[in-house]
């Protein structure tokens, strides 16, 4: 099963590359609609048969209920994390992209802090680690970050906010896709509210980017996440969070390929370092094995 969750990291690796070439036609308002319209169309009928047979068991009122909160929450953080996402990848490259968005790995213990849950020692120290690693990315002469950097910054944090979110509400479903699809159409009416008001949809412009709009939503978006689905379900959190992480490597390898896009050895050293850190704050702590982002936190109230 581990193979699935490989598979599920290069797929959003190369999403970058797609989100990269949507920009030449459409805005992130357009893009980011018509993709999570896709997901959610794709992944409607696996959330309604998940639903009705006894998988998970039969879908009651109370799940439901959850299921239609919880992906109106995580739906909000994921429209103004991929808004933010799409926005930025037009003045930067795929590969940092890839590697900053990544840091959601290292902040997602850091905002637990206003759940009441406490980093470990060794997340402090990623978290460090992680800053170093966006300073040797992003920060320029003068200390000046680049727009793109700073909203995939903004994305990085977002994310974060819709992990835990999903963290939250996985932890009280059992048809957790029918939690993803709910997410999927919430993002994807957001943006085109947005869309509406801050673009004109060109409808050959969406044609002109089918194909990246196309991998983004189905690949990227429905697969992928199934992908993830049943792939951490036979598969040690901390060993899949691992994995996983290998999407920031398979977006710069990826980006190199198909965009001939290059990093500088100053950003290529940021790289590095982010990556580590992203590494190490995903290491279960000795003995501990729990599920999602908990093995970040000390157990015990502030």
């Amino acid at each position: 099963m581990s193979l699935l969750l490989v598979l599920a990291a290069v797929i959003w690796g190369a999403a970058f590359v797609a989100q990269s070439e949507g920009t030449r036609y459409v805005g992130p308002f357009t893009f980011v609609a018509v993709r999570y319209f896709l997901s959610a169309l794709v992944l409607l009928p696996l959330s309604l048969y998940t639903g009705r047979k006894s998988g998970p068991g039969p879908l009651t009122r109370d799940e439901l209920k959850t299921a239609a909160a919880g992906g109106t929450v995580c739906g909000v953080f994921l429209a103004l994390a991929s808004l933010a996402q799409q926005a930025g990848i037009e003045t930067t490259t795929a590969g940092k992209a890839g590697f900053i968005t990544a840091l959601y790995v290292v902040l997602v213990p850091v905002f637990g802090l206003v759940l009441g849950r406490r980093p470990t020692l060794r997340i402090w120290v990623c978290v460090g680690l992680g800053l170093l690693g966006l300073y040797l990315i992003s920060v320029k002469a003068g200390f000046r970050i680049e727009r793109g950097d700073a909203l995939m910054i903004l994305c990085a944090a977002l994310f974060s906010c819709q992990i835990l979110s999903v963290d939250h509400f996985t932890a009280r479903l059992s048809h957790v896709i029918l939690l993803a699809d709910i997410q999927f159409w919430v993002t994807a009416l957001i943006s085109a509210a947005g869309m509406l008001i801050r673009e004109t949809p060109d409808l050959a412009g969406i044609r002109a980017a089918a194909v990246p709009i196309l991998y983004a939503g189905v690949m990227s978006g429905a697969v992928g996440y199934t992908l993830q689905i049943l792939g951490q379900k036979y598969t040690d959190p901390a060993i899949a969070s691992l994995i996983m992480s290998l999407e920031s490597v398979f977006s710069a390898l990826t980006g190199w390929l198909i965009l001939h896009q290059t990093l500088s050895a100053r950003e290529l050293a940021g790289c590095a370092v982010l990556f580590l850190a992203v590494i190490a704050a995903q290491l279960p702590a000795a003995g501990r094995k729990g599920r999602g982002p908990a093995h970040f936190f000390k157990k015990g109230p502030l």
